[in-house]
């Protein structure tokens, strides 16, 4: 339980920090591009759409190795676990969609818990940067014909 905790941990500070600069890179590679304020808000959309798909990588990636190497617990059918299962739990999971037909057993269990906070947290914050960029856009745009 005690690596599952640590594992936990290390993922919500690694998620943020990509998260992070990936959002700090949009801010100082967004002005200097040249093309439509509608242009640049699909680049935010489209870059914050791949930080998150790296970051349920990363939990992907974490959630195999603790159940399959480390048998800290399962995920849905251990007869047909796999990364690709792995990985489609870990977005689930983090989009908090809850569709329950995948689930986890044994300690593995709290690290699905801080994934769907941790990606609630960083979906969140996606969105707040997505408005601030599109009201910016706008404002700096209104004369181009957005």
């Amino acid at each position: 339980m005690a690596l599952v905790v640590s594992v936990s941990l290390l993922l919500v500070v690694l998620t943020t920090v990509v998260h992070y600069e990936v959002l700090r890179g949009l801010s100082l590679w967004l002005p200097e591009l040249a093309i439509r304020p509608r242009a640049k808000l699909i680049v935010v959309i489209l870059g914050t759409f791949i930080a998150h798909l790296v970051e349920i990588t990363l939990y992907a990636f974490v959630v195999f190795a603790l159940v399959r190497y480390a048998q800290l617990g399962s995920v849905g059918d251990v007869d047909r676990f796999s990364f690709a299962v792995s990985l489609y739990f870990s977005a689930e999971t983090f989009t908090s969609l809850g569709y329950g037909d995948v689930v986890p057993g044994g300690a593995v269990r709290l690290l699905a818990g801080t994934e769907a906070l941790n990606g609630l947290l960083l979906i969140g914050w996606s969105a707040s940067y997505a408005y601030i960029a599109m009201e910016r856009f706008w404002r700096d745009g209104l004369g181009d014909g957005i």
